[in-house]
C-alpha cells in the first residue's frame, strides 16, 4: 500500500498543498482547516513543517504558495495513488459479475472459490481461498463463467520481471551480445518481449521469436500484475524509459547486461 494511506500527517499535508495550489495565493490557514475538517492548531503545525521542508512559501501576510519541490512531491504522491488504484482494480473483486475460467464442471448458483493461475482467474469447487463467489450459470471445465456475489480478495503474487540490456547498433548491436549467456537466461521463460530492432535480431539469432515486439512495456506491467514472469530484451538507449515505467508501477526487477566483455 502506498505510504500516504498509512500516514495521516502526510495525507493531510498532501491535501493542504492541493488546497493551496487551487487557491492561487488566496487562502489562509483557517480556510484550510475548515475545508479539511482539521483543527487550526494542527494546520498551523503542518504549515510550519511544509515551510521548513521548502514545499510551501509564505509572503508574510498569512498567504501561501506551493514551491517547485512541493509540486514535485504532490505529483509523486499522485503517481503512487494512481498505481495503487490500478492494483486495487485488479485485485479487489467486489464487483457485480466478473468472468472466470471454470476449473471444473460448475452448476448455476454453486458457491465457488476463486484463484489466479497462469495469469487467469479460475473458479473452482474448492472453497479454501481468500475469495469466493456464486456461479451465475452452468459451465463445463475450461469454459468461461460469470461469477457474482464476490467476497474477499483474490490472492495474487507479482510476477518476476527480468530486463536484459543489450548494446545499441552504435556499440555493435546483436553482434556484441553474449548469446550463450542469453540462451541460459531465456530458458524456460514463457513470456518474452523485445524492445528495439537490436533486441529483436538478437533473439532471432538464438532461434527465439519474442511474444511481444510492440507495446512491450504495457504487456510487461499487465503480466507482472497477473502473477506472470516476464523477460524483456531491451536495447540500452530504451532502458531508462523502461525502468521509469516499472518504478512508477512499483515493480521490482532484475537488470542484466549481456554485452560481450572484451
Amino acid at each position: 500500500m502506498t505510504q500516504i494511506l498509512r500516514d495521516k500527517a502526510a495525507a493531510t499535508k498532501f491535501q493542504m498543498l492541493i488546497e493551496i495550489a487551487a487557491a492561487q495565493l488566496n487562502i489562509q490557514q483557517k480556510d484550510i482547516a475548515k475545508k479539511l475538517n482539521v483543527t487550526p492548531q494542527a494546520i498551523s503545525q503542518y504549515m510550519e513543517e511544509l515551510i521548513g521542508d521548502r514545499l510551501v512559501v509564505s509572503d508574510g501576510r498569512s498567504k501561501y504558495s506551493v514551491t517547485i519541490d512541493g509540486i514535485n512531491w504532490v505529483l509523486k504522491i499522485f503517481r503512487d495513488l494512481q498505481s495503487y488504484s490500478n492494483f486495487v482494480k485488479k485485485t479487489v473483486t467486489n464487483i457485480t459479475v466478473c468472468a472466470a475460467v471454470a476449473d471444473c464442471n460448475l452448476s448455476q448458483g454453486q458457491e465457488v472459490g476463486l484463484k489466479m493461475e497462469d495469469g487467469l482467474l479460475l473458479a473452482t469447487d474448492v472453497i479454501d481461498s481468500e475469495a469466493k463467489g456464486i456461479a451465475v450459470s452452468d459451465a463445463r471445465k475450461g469454459e468461461d463463467v460469470g461469477i457474482s456475489n464476490i467476497e474477499g480478495i483474490v490472492p495474487l503474487e507479482i510476477g518476476e520481471v527480468t530486463i536484459i540490456k543489450i548494446p545499441s547498433i552504435q556499440r555493435g548491436g546483436s553482434r556484441s551480445v553474449d548469446l550463450t549467456w542469453l540462451k541460459k537466461e531465456i530458458k524456460g521463460k514463457k513470456l518474452i518481449g523485445a524492445i528495439g530492432i537490436e533486441a529483436l535480431i538478437t533473439l532471432k539469432r538464438i532461434g527465439t521469436n519474442p511474444h511481444y515486439f510492440y507495446g512491450v512495456k504495457e504487456a510487461l506491467v499487465e503480466a507482472a500484475y497477473s502473477g506472470l514472469p516476464f523477460l524483456a530484451v531491451c536495447v540500452d538507449d530504451e532502458i531508462p524509459g523502461l525502468l521509469q515505467r516499472l518504478e512508477e508501477e512499483h515493480l521490482d526487477y532484475q537488470l542484466l547486461d549481456l554485452a560481450k566483455v572484451d
